[in-house]
């Protein structure tokens, strides 16, 4: 990814600028980039569906073409196999629950038009800066007869659509900070008041297109191929763009070529150890089990030492003017609660408000049968499994899964009280953890190095699952937060 940021350059003349304050200095190549430049975006350097997995893998993963192919045409709303499907198809049964659920947002019976769905996804994407996304929804936000004059920013859109900016700046990066306040606020503002029939389905859009971003990114999803583009070349504006490092399309040329430093230990006794710590796990559990006190204690170590895990240093983000006429106040991220003085992210204890008896309730009244919906698909990838980890069989996952999921709402302040968060850092290794919180609090940094770096014994099949564990844990904690404050909101 583009990483500007302060450090020794190797020109004095880049240094003197860099000490004037006029520029910023890669971080990567210690370059002083243009402030603005028109730079061809190359196609990448992998064929396929993405950037971090063969496409020969995709392809015999996938064996059941037929199947998917059924369900594309049945629920895909651009009625093609696009690239996000086909690497979602190595799991067909999870694919079937998201294709429905996605299908059921964007094109079923629901409180808001057809079109205002779309660039709400638009929005919601471009506050991950993901521009496979955003070009998705362009082109149904038009099909469905939205107006173009909206494609020239968010100062062209209606007042009422300005309005959900907040809570999706929000929602993105900081959920835990919504309040019933922001939804009174949207649903009392007089002739651009929103009903909460339609914010419930904009809040589950933009959850739905924040999550995805995350799965975009992890997987190194390859942009569609572009029957206009000239030589299979495109030109795009970018501010502050360093020739050294362009990420920012998926296009991880670098990423892909520069070899891992995250360490050379064994990688066959990694899995061994895993297997073996596993095991262990289970075992104590049925020996002892740790008292509540014991319990919240390892919660709030885990969260605390989770802001320690950091991905990469980058003061600043690339972001294409394509991108940026659809993001307000782009500075704001998660990574500014640890630097703003927020150092205590509150915490949200589970039980108090769960998806299973306060959340789906809630969005099913409000936005009929779509609780259903998304309520299948948390379960299916929460129970997905193989009974494998790479090359064994017959193997018990369950506490591997448990740990990716309930790691993600733990970096969210989400506590639940039956589990002992000591397992997270026994079955999470720190490369691990990088990725995770790459992938779930910055999707945009994302590079094939952080996910080569990880569970390299593990096939490919095993990491998408991941990939698919991690977006669905996001979506249901952006869920919890939004719906919550919908609840105290009516009470």
């Amino acid at each position: 990814m583009n990483r500007l940021g302060s450090g020794p350059v190797g020109s004095a003349a880049a240094a003197a600028a860099a000490a004037a304050g006029q520029y910023r200095v890669c971080g990567n190549c210690r370059k002083v980039p243009r402030q603005e430049k028109r730079v061809q975006v190359s196609p990448p350097l992998t064929r396929g569906p993405s950037a971090f997995i063969p496409e020969n893998e995709v392809m015999q993963a996938n064996g059941l073409d037929e199947r998917t192919n059924l369900l594309v045409e049945e629920y895909s709303t651009s009625g093609r196999l696009d690239n996000i499907t086909q690497v979602m198809s190595i799991h067909t049964q999870y694919l079937e629950s998201f294709l429905r659920s996605q299908f059921y947002m964007l094109r079923m019976d629901g409180p808001l038009p057809l079109p205002y769905r779309h660039y709400i996804a638009i929005m919601a994407a471009a506050r991950h800066q993901c521009s496979y996304l955003i070009n998705m929804h362009v082109d149904e936000f038009l099909k469905t007869g939205g107006i173009a004059e909206w494609l020239n920013g968010l100062e062209y859109i209606p007042q009422r659509l300005k309005n959900l900016n907040e809570i999706n700046k929000l929602l993105a990066h900081r959920p835990w900070l919504i309040t019933k306040e922001h939804i009174q606020k949207l649903v009392k503002t007089g002739e651009n008041n929103w009903s909460l029939p339609e914010l419930v389905h904009a809040v589950v859009l933009l959850a739905h297109y924040h999550a995805l971003a995350s799965f975009v990114f992890g997987s190194g999803i390859n942009p569609e191929r572009d029957p206009d583009t000239s030589n299979g070349v495109r030109l795009i504006a970018v501010n502050n763009f360093c020739v050294c490092d362009l990420a920012n399309d998926n296009n991880i040329e670098n990423a892909s070529l520069t070899s891992s430093n995250f360490g050379i230990a064994d990688s066959l006794s990694e899995l061994e150890a895993l297997m073996e710590r596993m095991k262990r796990l289970q075992e104590d559990k049925e020996d002892e089990e740790a008292s509540q006190e014991e319990m919240a204690t390892r919660f709030e170590k885990e969260k605390k030492e989770s802001l320690l895990v950091i991905s990469g240093a980058f003061d600043d983000e690339i972001v294409s003017t394509d991108v940026s006429r659809y993001v307000e106040d782009p500075g704001f991220g998660y990574k500014d609660f640890a630097r703003r003085g927020e150092d205590h992210l509150p915490t949200f204890r589970a039980q108090d408000y769960t998806w299973e008896n306060h959340g789906f309730s809630l969005v099913n009244r409000l936005y009929s049968d779509i609780g259903h919906l998304l309520d299948e698909k948390f379960r299916m990838v929460y129970n997905l499994t193989y009974n494998t980890m790479a090359t064994h069989e017959d193997v018990d996952t369950t506490t591997l899964r448990r740990a990716l999921f309930n790691y993600v709402h733990c970096m969210y302040g989400i506590r639940y009280d039956d589990y002992d968060y000591g397992e997270v850092n026994q079955l999470l290794e720190r490369s691990l953890k990088v990725y995770i919180k790459t992938v779930t609090c910055y999707p945009e940094r994302t590079t094939k190095r952080m996910y080569d770096s990880y569970w390299r014994q593990f096939k490919h099949s095993e990491k998408v699952h991941v990939n698919l564990l991690l977006m669905e844990a996001r979506m249901q904690a952006e869920l919890l937060y939004a719906l919550r404050a919908i609840t105290r909101h009516l009470t």
